[in-house]
């Protein structure tokens, strides 16, 4: 009895599978424990469930991948865009400060071939021409340089306010011209140049030469110059524009070769770059027109100059505000 318990209980716990071949032969006969085959199924299922799993997160990551290339380029071609259009924009204000320039050199002629009064910046840069300066000859003294930066939004705002400023500035001249002329009046004479109060607020020209390079855009709007270019021969004397304190007197790796740095006090800083020669030392405290280095073309320069910078709370401004 308990024999014929046990094969009953063997069979319930095992499958049979038979192979019965079409045109007779010998049947071939698989049997599966019922916990094999259990475990088999549960195997094929799990492992189905991975691979579908598996399928859709490649499937996922891909799409992202692919999304985020296409963001990337996207903001690629965006940024793109806007260099050159930036780059455009300050092309045009270049060009607008140069018709500027054109417009003040034009009524420059009007006033000397009508006899009225010069203006009151031409007549400070007559005098710093006159002597030494006269023999200087632009055509042979052009050097150039100073840090190559690319233009920024804050540099072509600064260069179309330079532009808006000088537009006030000629349009006042203008009209103070045409009332000079109307009248038929004879020349005034030139009227004494006053200097900015105090000794040390940059007041003189800090080398004696011509200006190869104004200040703001340049080059076609590809750079921006923070500073003015003085040609002059190799070794012509660098002075001081104010009293202050040396704050850097040596070699600088950003392009100004050999530079000094002196503090004026009050948030005003100069600088002064491409020295072929430095005459003071850091904390030295000087005079205004006191001989401070000896111009040259170290650094990024193309000829003997001196690279000229008037600095307020860091950020440069126009240095021919303050030249007299």
């Amino acid at each position: 009895m308990s024999a014929e318990k046990e094969v009953k209980k063997t069979a319930a716990e095992e499958y049979t599978i038979k192979f019965i071949p079409p045109q007779g032969g010998d049947v071939k006969t698989i049997r599966l424990p019922k916990n094999l085959l259990k475990y088999g199924v549960a195997s094929l299922l799990a492992g189905a469930l991975l691979f579908v799993g598996a399928f859709s997160y490649a499937v996922y990551s891909t799409f992202l991948n692919r999304n985020g290339a296409a963001e990337i380029e996207d903001l690629r071609q965006v940024n793109s865009i806007q260099q050159e259009q930036l780059l455009q924009l300050a092309k045009k204000a270049n060009s607008l400060q140069e018709e500027m320039n054109q417009l003040k050199k034009l009524e420059e002629d009007i006033r000397r071939l009508s006899g009225a009064q010069p203006l009151q910046e031409d007549k400070a840069k007559e005098e710093n021409n006159s002597g030494d300066n006269a023999a200087v000859d632009p055509a042979t003294h052009n050097g150039q340089g100073g840090p190559l930066t690319s233009p920024t939004v804050a540099n072509v705002s600064d260069t179309l306010a330079l532009v808006e400023q000088g537009l006030a500035q000629r349009r006042e001249s203008l009209t103070a011209l045409k009332e000079e002329l109307s009248k038929r009046q004879e020349s005034l004479g030139l009227t004494a140049n006053i200097s900015l109060p105090g000794g040390t607020t940059p007041a003189i020209w800090p080398a004696r030469g011509v200006v190869s390079s104004p200040y703001g855009l340049r080059w076609n709007g590809s750079d921006f110059h923070p500073g003015i270019d003085i040609a002059n021969d190799m070794g012509t004397p660098i002075l001081a524009t104010a009293d202050g304190v040396v704050r850097v007197a040596g070699w600088n790796d950003g392009g100004y070769g050999n530079m000094v740095d002196i503090d004026h006090g009050n948030g005003i800083m100069t600088r002064y770059g491409h020295a072929m020669q430095v005459a003071v030392t850091a904390g030295q405290h000087v005079r205004r027109g006191q001989v401070i280095a000896y111009m040259g073309s170290t650094g990024f320069s193309t000829g003997p100059h001196v690279h000229y910078e008037v600095r307020i709370n860091g950020q440069a401004v126009n240095p021919s505000a303050y030249l007299h």
